[in-house]
């Protein structure tokens, strides 16, 4: 078998067999399948695209290519969440001790941001003492102690879609809804939960830029996750402008926190309750209004706060943050924006302004870039909202001065008015079962 007559096969619009496949993710793997022609490979996917047969079968591959974790020991109550990227989403750090606080056992995986969108291992390191690198029998320790952790990857979880998406990163070949559902379903299979709960963004902070084709993804996603025997939902969510009004590592530990105490923003707190609820709905078997309930009164009553500090602590970070949130990293310097008209924000472009935080140092534009966990933005107002020109509608925090005004200017750029009150899309726009 050789890769160059697989990409002819492709090329032509052919469909690839399940030895084809596999040849092509082991040969990615282990390096026997050199960059130049994976990438060929790609780009043909990408123009030809793949059947759901296909598109099974890469993610087969791709989860069998390196580790898979065995999370039987835990039952069949574990479960996963997976969010398409965004900006401003925090909604691990919430849902995982709801779900934890309800009996679901949450073991959990999490990457690093890139670009303009965050990560929850980075947020979670803006904790003094977190530990993200656990091994295994820390981290299985702690599942069964506390029903709850969650660690960076495993440098041999899903290793062909390490190297695969490096490859479509750098030859425009992302966005290709076979690679993307292949890819995250890869990886979600490989990390062993029974359960599979999807966010799949859309809008100017997502991948998928409409809410209609973060449909026809998330559907894929939802039908390989039951071709592999998995319980799986998707919920279709507004990432047109940032979820919450923190975007920054502990800034966003800070808000999130405020939600697990019974405060913060309503549409975060709606947004995490229904994930939850799908999570704890699919895991226990229940009915939604059985489930909502549960996980509604886990929040309120303080349990899931509760997970939260227990999970905190077993992991080695500094439970007393969850008490004091002021003690968690923030810079120096600060500015306000100001609103430039008065009337409506008419929108506030997502991508932008997870980019703006990049600027102030709070993401990475490289893999190797160092984080400064204490920079970010807070919004105090979004889209929707009423405003008069002058009025402060975002605070930018950096640890140097020089970086705020040109994230001031970038953030600007983001906010568009309007004279009249204009209609906002719903947060959640469909729900795949």
């Amino acid at each position: 078998m050789r890769i160059y007559d697989i990409i002819e096969k492709k090329k032509r619009s052919e469909a690839l067999s399940e030895a084809e496949i596999r040849y092509f993710a082991n040969g990615v793997s282990n390096g026997e399948i050199p960059d130049y022609q994976a990438a060929a490979l790609l780009m043909a996917i990408c123009l030809r695209g793949m059947n759901e047969e296909e598109t099974f079968l890469l993610t087969a591959a791709i989860a069998e290519s390196g580790e898979q974790i065995d999370l039987s020991a835990f039952g069949e109550h574990t479960a996963d969440k997976h969010s398409s990227g965004g900006v401003g989403d925090k909604t691990t750090l919430i849902l995982a001790p709801i779900a934890a606080s309800c009996g679901v056992i949450m073991a959990k995986m999490s990457g690093r941001g890139l670009g303009h969108t965050g990560g929850t291992v980075d947020k979670l390191e803006s904790i003094p003492g977190y530990r993200t690198t656990l091994s295994p029998e820390e981290f299985c320790a702690l599942v069964k102690k506390n029903g709850i952790a969650v660690i960076g990857q495993s440098g041999n979880l899903a290793p062909a879609d390490k190297k695969l998406y490096a490859l479509r990163d750098v030859t425009a070949t992302i966005d290709s809804i076979p690679l993307i559902a292949s890819s995250i379903m890869g990886k979600k299979l490989a990390a062993g939960s029974k359960t599979i709960v999807l966010d799949v963004k859309y809008g100017s902070g997502g991948f998928m830029k409409t809410p209609e084709q973060a449909t026809a993804l998330a559907e894929t996603m939802v039908r390989i996750g039951k071709k592999y025997g998995r319980r799986v939902a998707a919920l279709i969510t507004n990432m047109d402008v940032p979820l919450g009004n923190a975007v920054g590592n502990a800034l966003e530990i800070k808000e999130a926190i405020e939600i697990l105490q019974g405060g913060g923003c309503p549409a975060l707190r709606t947004l995490c309750l229904s994930l939850a609820g799908t999570i704890v709905r699919l895991s226990l078997g229940l009915s939604e209004e059985e489930a909502m309930r549960r996980v509604t009164e886990a929040l309120d009553s303080g349990k899931a706060f509760e997970t939260f500090c227990r999970w905190v602590g077993g992991q080695g970070g500094d439970v007393s943050v969850c008490k004091n949130p002021d003690m968690l990293p923030k810079a120096p310097f600060s500015l306000d924006v100001k609103a430039e008209k008065s009337g409506y924000i008419f929108r506030m472009n997502a991508e932008l302004v997870g980019e703006s935080c990049v600027l102030l140092g709070a993401g990475r534009q490289t893999k190797e870039d160092v984080l400064d966990l204490g920079a970010g933005i807070i919004l105090h107002k979004k889209a929707g909202d009423t405003v008069t020109k002058g009025d402060c509608i975002a605070t930018l925090y950096a640890s140097d001065q020089a970086r705020l005004e040109n994230a001031r200017s970038l953030f600007l750029s983001a906010v568009t008015y309007a004279e009249e009150p204009q209609k906002m899309q719903p947060l959640i726009y469909k729900i795949i079962t």
